[in-house]
C-alpha cells in the first residue's frame, strides 16, 4: 500500500523548518596560518595580510574583517594597497596579479575581485623577463609599476590591467645611460626595488640586485641620476625630506652619505623623522645581527639617539611597517603580529590595543569549549573588554597547559583571561624562565618581543576536556597525562597547596603493563595562584592516559572523569573518590601502549580488517546456494521492505567486539531521572563507551546540612549494550515533555523551567551511527533514527540546541549533529526525526570535524587552522555577523555624496533577535593613540 504525502501539511513543515533553521558562515576568528605578506592603507587605516593559501584578509578597527580568497591555489607574496583608493593589488607566487576593491552595497562593503592580469614578454623571451620582484603603486592611483627578475620595468594602467608599453623602462634603456665601465663589469640583474619621489611623483627610483639605484624621469623617459653600489642591494628607503635616501645591502652595511658595518645582510631599512621636534630620527632595519654569532636570531633593530635595542622574534619576520599617529611599529613574523609603541618608556609592546593587536598570535588548539549567556564577568585582573549582561565565552585549551578564555558574543574575538596549569606540577620548564634573554651588558641589546615559544613545552601539560560551570564559578580541566584539575572563581591571590588523589583505573588487575608515558609529579610546596581560577584539587588517572571525558555537576560538587581503561567520580567538596569503573578489554592491548605507539595501532587495524573481509567471505560461502533466482527474489523483498519501513536509513555494519579500545570511555553525564523506579527521581551517571556499552549509576547525594559529613554512595543501576556496538558519542536524558534536562543550578539562576518530572522520561543514546530512545526506568527501546552506514558516514560531534523564529518567542529543542562527512544535521527533539541537514566541512579536514563545538543556540566553532577558527550559524534568530562598511578617503569623494552618513555601532549590538555588529569606519585609526 502506498503511502501518499499532505502537500498541505508538507509545505506548512517546510516554513516551520524556514522559520527556524537556516545555515551560515559568518566569520573567521584567530591569526592567518601561514602568513606571507603584509600590506598597509594609511588612508583607510587597513591592515592585509596574505597567506601561503592565497588568503586575503584585511583588518579595520575592532569588528572591521574581511576575507578574500584566489582561486588559484599560490602564496600571496606582495600586497600593496592603490594609494587613496579602496583598491588593493597582490601578488601571487604563480606571477600574477590580482585586484581586489571594497564594493559598497546597501551599507555594507565586501571585498571582491574585480581583475587579474599576468605580464607577457616577447615572443622567445625567458620567464625572467616578466618574472614581477617588486610593485609600486603610485601615488596618482592611476598606474602600477612592476620590476621584474630580467632587470625590465613594465608600466600598468589600473584598475583595468592595461600595459603601457611606451612607457616601459627596459634593462637596455638603463644600461645605455649608465658609465660603460660599469655596465662592463657586472650584470644589473633583477629590480629590487621601486620607489616614488615623496616630493615628485613623476621621479621614480629603481633598485638593482647588483647595487645600481637610478632616479627616472617619468614624463622624460630618461634618467636624473645614478648611484653606483658594489654590494647587492636589499632594500631602499627615501626620506621624508625627499633628498636623502637610505640603502641595505647584503654585507650588513647601510649608506646614506657613510656606510656602516654590521656583520649580516640588511633585508629591509627604515628612517623616520621623530615623532617630537627637534629630536633625532629613528633608524629601524631588520637582520645586520653579527652572521658566526647571531645568525639564527629573528632581530629588528631601533636606534634612536643614544638608544639602541634589537627587538628579538621567535619566528621568521614576514614585513614590518611604521606608523605615524600614534607613532608605532607592525611587525609581522610567522607566529604573531606585534605592535611596539615608540613613544613609550622602553618602546614597550602596545597593550593598549589587546583587543585585537597586542600581539596576535597562534595557538596550537587542543579542545575548545563553549559556553552561552555566562552572567557572571571573568577578567581575572584583564579587563580588557566592555563587560555585557551576559557573554559567550570560548575557552581553548593549549598543548602547554594553558586555558585561554574569549568573549565570543560579537564578531570580535576578545581575550579575557589566561589560566596556566603547569605551576601546579614540576616539569622540566620552569614558568619563571624568561626565554631568549641576554645578559647585561651584552651587545647586541636583545630584548624578546612577542608572546609565541617556539621551545616545547612538557607535552602532558596539554589539555585535553574542559568543562566549566558558569553558574557557580567551578572549572575542570583534564590533560593528556590522567590529570584531571578542579578549579574555583577567586578574586584575590591565594598561596596553597594542590591536594593529589590518585585513581586506579585498572582496579589491580594483573597481567597488564603500562607502556605510555610517566604522570606529572605535583609540586608539594604551596604555590601563589593569581586571582582567577585557582586549583584546590587534583584527581590523578593511573594509568596516565588521555583524559577523553569529563563531566562536572556543581549543585552535587562532583565530577566524572574517564579514560581508554574506564571511568570514575570524585566528590570534590570531601576531597575523595567515590567509584572506580574498569572497561579495559582483556584483549585490548593498544589501550595499555600510551599514545606513542600509532604504528603498532595502525597494523593491529589493518589485520582485524582483513580478519573480518574473510569471515565475511567465509560466511558467503557457507549460505552459498545454486538457487540464483531464489537469492534475487530474497534479496528484492528485503530491499523493498527497507524502502517501505525505513526509506532514508541504511543497514548498519555491525562491530566485532574484539575492535581495539572498545573500554575507551567516548561521554559521561549526570541526570536527575527515573533509573530504579517510576516513582522516585535519583541523581544519577552515565557513561558510554567506544565499544556501544552504557553505564548508569544511581547515586545518593547527602543534603546540604548534611553534605560535609555524610558520603556520595554510588552502585550499578543499568547496562546497555548496543548490538552494532558503534562508539556511544552523546548521552540525553529527556523529560516528561521531551525537553532536555537543564544544566546543574540553571533552574535555580531563574535561567530556564523547572524539568517535567510527572511524566515519562526518555534515554537517547547517540552511537557514531544510530539515535536510540529508551524509556525509563525500563530502558525498553522505543524508538530509532538510523545513520546511514554505506557511504561511511558516522557521528563525531553531538550537542543540544534551542532554535526559534525571529517573531515568536517560543523556543524548541533539536540535536545538533556533526558527522565525518562534514556535514551538519539537525534533529527533532523527542520524535528523532531528521530535520534539515547542510554541507559544512570538507570530509578530508579530519582536525576541523574532531574540534567543532556547538552553542546552546545553535551557533558553532571549528578550526581551519592551527591558528583559526570558523564561526557558522544553524539558527535565524541568533546570528552573529560583521556588516562593515568602509567609506573612500576624503580625496576620492564627490562633493555632493548621494549615501547618508552612518554613524558608528558598537561591536555585539543586536538587531531585534539578529546579532548583527555593525562597524563604519571612516578615517578611523586601526591603532589607537596609547598616550
Amino acid at each position: 500500500m502506498k503511502r501518499f504525502r499532505r502537500h498541505g501539511h508538507e509545505s506548512q513543515r517546510d516554513k516551520h523548518k524556514q522559520d527556524l533553521y537556516q545555515f551560515n558562515k559568518t566569520v573567521e576568528h584567530g591569526f592567518p596560518h601561514q602568513p606571507s605578506a603584509l600590506g598597509f592603507s594609511p588612508s583607510l587605516q587597513l591592515l592585509a595580510i596574505g597567506t601561503r593559501s592565497g588568503a586575503i584578509k584585511l583588518y579595520g578597527a575592532p569588528g572591521v574583517e574581511f576575507m578574500g580568497l584566489h582561486d588559484e591555489n599560490a602564496a600571496v607574496t606582495q600586497v600593496h594597497f592603490l594609494p587613496n583608493q579602496v583598491e588593493l593589488v597582490t601578488l601571487l607566487d604563480d606571477n600574477s596579479l590580482h585586484m581586489w576593491t571594497l564594493r559598497a552595497h546597501n551599507s555594507m562593503s565586501e571585498l571582491l575581485e574585480i581583475g587579474r592580469f599576468t605580464l607577457s614578454g616577447p615572443p622567445g623571451a625567458p620567464p625572467s623577463v616578466t618574472r614581477v620582484t617588486a610593485v609600486l603603486a603610485h601615488s596618482s592611483g592611476e598606474l602600477l609599476l612592476l620590476g621584474t627578475e630580467g632587470g625590465h620595468v613594465f608600466v600598468v594602467e589600473v584598475p583595468g590591467f592595461r600595459e603601457l608599453e611606451e612607457n616601459n623602462i627596459s634593462v637596455e634603456d638603463v644600461q645605455n645611460r649608465i658609465p660603460e665601465d660599469y655596465v662592463g663589469r657586472r650584470n644589473l640583474e633583477c629590480v629590487e626595488t621601486l620607489h616614488e619621489n615623496p616630493l615628485n611623483p613623476r621621479q621614480v627610483l629603481i633598485g638593482y640586485s647588483r647595487g645600481l639605484m637610478v632616479l627616472w624621469d617619468l614624463d622624460r623617459q630618461r634618467p636624473i641620476q645614478h648611484f653606483l653600489g658594489t654590494q647587492q642591494l636589499e632594500s631602499v628607503w627615501w626620506m621624508e625630506d625627499g633628498e636623502n635616501i637610505l640603502s641595505s645591502h647584503s654585507d650588513g652595511s647601510y649608506c646614506q652619505g657613510i656606510c656602516h658595518l654590521v656583520n649580516n645582510s640588511l633585508s629591509k631599512v627604515m628612517c623616520l623623522l621623530s615623532f617630537c621636534p627637534h629630536s633625532p630620527p629613528f633608524l629601524i632595519f631588520s637582520g645586520g645581527m653579527p652572521r658566526a654569532s647571531y645568525g639564527d636570531r629573528h632581530c629588528i633593530s631601533v636606534i634612536h639617539s643614544k638608544t639602541h635595542e634589537a627587538l628579538d622574534f621567535t619566528s621568521r619576520i614576514i614585513d614590518f611597517f611604521v606608523i605615524r599617529e600614534p607613532s608605532a611599529l607592525v611587525v609581522l613574523v610567522e607566529e604573531e603580529l606585534v605592535v611596539v609603541d615608540l613613544q613609550s618608556d622602553g618602546w614597550q609592546q602596545n597593550t593598549h590595543y589587546s583587543k585585537k593587536v597586542q600581539t596576535i598570535r597562534t595557538h596550537k588548539y587542543r579542545n575548545i569549549k563553549l559556553r552561552s549567556h555566562v552572567p557572571w564577568p571573568i577578567n581575572g585582573g584583564q579587563n580588557l573588554a566592555p563587560d555585557p549582561p551576559q557573554r559567550d565565552l570560548l575557552l581553548t585549551g593549549h598543548e602547554d597547559g594553558t586555558v585561554r578564555f574569549w568573549d565570543a558574543s560579537g564578531v570580535c574575538l576578545y581575550p579575557m583571561y589566561k589560566l596556566s596549569t603547569a605551576g601546579v606540577f614540576l616539569t622540566d620548564a620552569d614558568p619563571n624562565d624568561n626565554m631568549n634573554q641576554g645578559s647585561e651588558g651584552e651587545w647586541p641589546p636583545f630584548r624578546k618581543v612577542g608572546c609565541f615559544d617556539p621551545y616545547s613545552d612538557d607535552p602532558r601539560l596539554g589539555i585535553q576536556k574542559i568543562h566549566l560551570c558558569k553558574y557557580s564559578g567551578y572549572l575542570t580541566v583534564a590533560g593528556t597525562a590522567g590529570q584531571i584539575l578542579v578549579l574555583e572563581l577567586n578574586d584575590e591571590a591565594a598561596e596553597q597547596t594542590v591536594e593529589a588523589t590518585v585513581v586506579d583505573l585498572l582496579q589491580g588487575q594483573e597481567g597488564f603493563r603500562w607502556k605510555g608515558q610517566a604522570r606529572l609529579d605535583v609540586r608539594e610546596e604551596p604555590v601563589l595562584f593569581p586571582p582567577g581560577f585557582q586549583p584546590f584539587a587534583l584527581v590523578q588517572c593511573q594509568p596516565p592516559a588521555v583524559v577523553t571525558a569529563i563531566a562536572l555537576h556543581s549543585e552535587w560538587k562532583l565530577v566524572a572523569f574517564g579514560t581508554s581503561h574506564g571511568f570514575g567520580f570524585y566528590d570534590y567538596h570531601q576531597r575523595n573518590n567515590i567509584l572506580v569503573k574498569c572497561t579495559l578489554n582483556p584483549s585490548d592491548q593498544m589501550a595499555l601502549e600510551g599514545p606513542l605507539s600509532r604504528v603498532k595501532s595502525i597494523k593491529k587495524s589493518l589485520r582485524q580488517s582483513f580478519r573480518r573481509i574473510r569471515r565475511s567471505r567465509v560466511s558467503m560461502r557457507k549460505h552459498h546456494t545454486n538457487n540464483l533466482q531464489e537469492i534475487n527474489a530474497r534479496l528484492e523483498a528485503e530491499a523493498l521492505q527497507e524502502m517501505e519501513l525505513a526509506p532514508v536509513q541504511r543497514k548498519i555494519e555491525a562491530r566485532s567486539s574484539d575492535d581495539s579500545f572498545t573500554g575507551l570511555v567516548r561521554t559521561l553525564y549526570f541526570a536527575d531521572t527515573f533509573v530504579s523506579d517510576s516513582s522516585h527521581s535519583t541523581p544519577s551517571l552515565w557513561a558510554g563507551t567506544n565499544g556501544g556499552a552504557v553505564f548508569a549509576y544511581v547515586l545518593r547525594v547527602p543534603s546540604l546540612e548534611r553534605r560535609a559529613e555524610d558520603p556520595v554512595v554510588a552502585h550499578a543501576a543499568k547496562e546497555i549494550q548496543l548490538m552494532h556496538r558503534a562508539p556511544v558519542v552523546g548521552l540525553v536524558v529527556l523529560d516528561g515533555k521531551g525537553a532536555p534536562l537543564p544544566e546543574p543550578l540553571e533552574v535555580a539562576h531563574d535561567l530556564a523551567r523547572s524539568p517535567e518530572m510527572h511524566g515519562s522520561h526518555h534515554l537517547l543514546v547517540v552511537s557514531e551511527e544510530q539515535f536510540k530512545l529508551f524509556t525509563l526506568p525500563k530502558v525498553s527501546s522505543k524508538s530509532k533514527l538510523k545513520l546511514t552506514a554505506v557511504d561511511g558516514s558516522r557521528v563525531r560531534r553531538v550537542g543540544v540546541a534551542w532554535f526559534g523564529s525571529r517573531t515568536d518567542e517560543q523556543l524548541e529543542s533539536s540535536l545538533v549533529v556533526l558527522t565525518n562527512q562534514g556535514e551538519l544535521h539537525v534533529i527533532s527533539l523527542p520524535s528523532i526525526k531528521m530535520m534539515v541537514h547542510y554541507p559544512c566541512i570538507r570530509r578530508e579536514d579530519v582536525s576541523g570535524i574532531a574540534s567543532c563545538v556547538f552553542t546552546k543556540y545553535g551557533q558553532g566553532f571549528y578550526l581551519i587552522s592551527p591558528s583559526e577558527f570558523e564561526r557558522f550559524s544553524l539558527s535565524t534568530r541568533w546570528v552573529v555577523e560583521p556588516h562593515c562598511l568602509v567609506e573612500a578617503p576624503l580625496q576620492m569623494r564627490p562633493k555632493n555624496p548621494s549615501s547618508p552618513v552612518h554613524r558608528d555601532q558598537p561591536d555585539g549590538v543586536p538587531t531585534e533577535h539578529r546579532c548583527v555588529c555593525s562597524c563604519v569606519i571612516v578615517q578611523k585609526p586601526l591603532f589607537p593613540s596609547c598616550c
